[in-house]
């Protein structure tokens, strides 16, 4: 990163001080927490406008729908534009972000997919909650995948797949070690459930480029990716192994730049706390590894949930930019959980943050992000600043709009039908159905020519030891008759 580089400002409120993202550790990740009804959506609204307006490109997930507003200017009112002054927010108008809507069930965006081989045998482990030895055996499926050069692309290709390793179980476990029939069926059985909630609509062709996530309009303002979540979310574990492939595959595909001036792209996902329910020891390790290493690819995590305490410490302690709405205390545990968020922010010498948090109003908040020596600022309560956009969500008509002029087209609208594992492996499987009904017929042909053979053989013994008879009986016939007429033998 150069010295001498102007250091962006992204400034989204204001308390005894303004409340500011620096650009260049924008990718230090970030934290959005407080109670349903306390301002979180509309926070991500203005921090996701802002950041579009210093051109870095944003995704973010909508599980409620009214993200989508993002897309639409907001209604001008007299209160919003006093807010708007009294918060220093400069250039202050009411407009809409360039948009681009996604969604994996293809009701409101453009589709959304992954492949099965990208999607890894970890995750879909998990997505499928498989045992450690169901695991194992799907990880010798993958191995067996790649050894065979299988594309594995959909839902029918690893069912496919699982078929010919029942089929040739004994085989495989040989090669790659044991491959029971009865953790088979548990993965069909687990595939079979996934088939039903409509998980094909994630996995196939063509498979989302992320290059796409990362575009700016003609303007220079970054394109905001909104993934509809309203039906996903009905989903968890599928909305969570969503997430934690977007993290993953960014992690894994981009080249390391270390910090920039402004990130390459900024992710807000709501109800976070959905990654780390139940989640392994392993996967949460992993999750680790990818929140600590992608900030060098320039990328920015931001989490959203109702409480601190969703998030496991281990990543908690990797999040830079703090915004704490207002939380409510009804039990002990919500005590403790508001002690430890109060713990986590540099204590401000004029209130106790622990009293504060509970005091916020709507469209308040406690903020802490990192000052220009990347030390953690005191904490500041602080009002949010207004968004441009509409609060609320978008109308039908309007997605419509948005959707007609997308900059991604109809790239991702039609399904691809490639030759993959499905294909290969039932070619492969009818090509030695064929053969075995060959070899059967052989044998079934050998088997016939024998039995004509045995049947020519015991035959002929007969006919022998019939005329032996014949000739022995009409010898003693003759000599009796030649005896009785001449008296004696011929």
């Amino acid at each position: 990163m150069s010295e001498d580089f102007e250091i962006k400002k992204l400034h989204f409120g204001k308390g005894e001080r303004p409340a500011q993202i620096l650009g260049h550790f924008a990718n230090r990740h970030g934290l959005i927490t407080g109670a349903t009804g306390t301002g979180k959506t509309v926070t991500v609204q203005v921090l996701a406008e802002n950041f579009s307006l210093l051109g870095v490109p944003v995704f973010v997930t909508d599980v409620k729908g009214d993200v989508s507003g993002l897309s639409q200017a907001g209604k001008a009112k007299d209160k919003l534009i006093a807010r708007a002054e009294k918060l220093d927010v400069k250039d202050y108008k009411f407009e809409g972000s360039p948009t681009v809507f996604w969604d994996i069930y293809r009701k409101y965006g453009h589709p959304v997919r992954t492949t099965i081989a990208e999607l890894g045998p970890m995750l879909l482990g998990r997505f499928l909650e498989l045992s450690d030895v169901q695991e194992g055996v799907l990880n010798v499926g993958f191995k067996l995948a790649s050894e065979e050069k299988l594309a594995l692309l959909d839902l029918e290709d690893l069912q496919q797949l699982l078929t010919y390793m029942s089929d040739n179980h004994k085989e495989i476990s040989a090669k790659y070690g044991r491959v029971t029939g009865a953790s088979i069926g548990a993965i069909q059985r687990r595939l079979l459930k996934l088939e039903q909630q409509g998980v094909e609509s994630l996995l196939g062709e063509p498979a989302l480029e992320l290059s796409d996530l990362m575009k700016q309009d003609l303007s220079g303002r970054g394109i905001i990716n909104i993934m509809d979540s309203r039906d996903l979310i009905q989903n968890p574990q599928m909305y969570a192994t969503f997430m934690l492939w977007l993290m993953t595959e960014l992690f894994e595909s981009l080249p390391e730049v270390g910090d920039q001036q402004l990130p390459k792209l900024i992710l807000f996902f709501d109800e976070a706390h959905l990654i780390f329910d139940e989640a392994p020891r392993e996967l949460l390790r992993k999750v680790e590894q990818v929140a600590r290493l992608v900030r060098s690819k320039g990328v920015g995590i931001y989490f959203c949930t109702q409480s601190p305490g969703d998030i496991p410490e281990s990543i908690l302690g990797q999040l830079a930019n703090k915004v704490q709405h207002a939380l409510r205390s009804y039990t002990p545990k919500d005590k403790k959980i508001i002690r430890a968020a109060a713990e986590s922010f540099r204590p401000n010498p004029n209130f106790k943050t622990e009293d504060m948090i509970t005091q916020l109003g709507v469209g308040e908040a406690l903020v802490s992000t990192l000052n220009e020596d990347g030390a953690p600022n005191i904490v500041d309560k602080v009002k949010i600043a207004p968004p441009r956009c509409r609060m609320g969500p978008a109308t039908d008509s309007e997605r419509k709009q948005v959707l007609s002029r997308s900059p991604i087209g109809s790239k991702y609208d039609k399904d691809l039908d490639k030759e993959s594992a499905a294909e290969k492996l039932q070619a492969r499987q009818e090509q030695i159905d064929k053969q075995k009904e060959q070899a059967e017929l052989v044998i079934q042909q050998a088997k016939a020519s024998k039995k004509r053979t045995t049947g020519r053989r015991k035959q002929t013994v007969w006919e022998t030891a019939g005329k032996t008879v014949a000739r022995r009986f009409g010898t003693k016939i003759v000599n009796a008759i030649w005896k009785s007429l001449f008296g004696g033998r011929r």
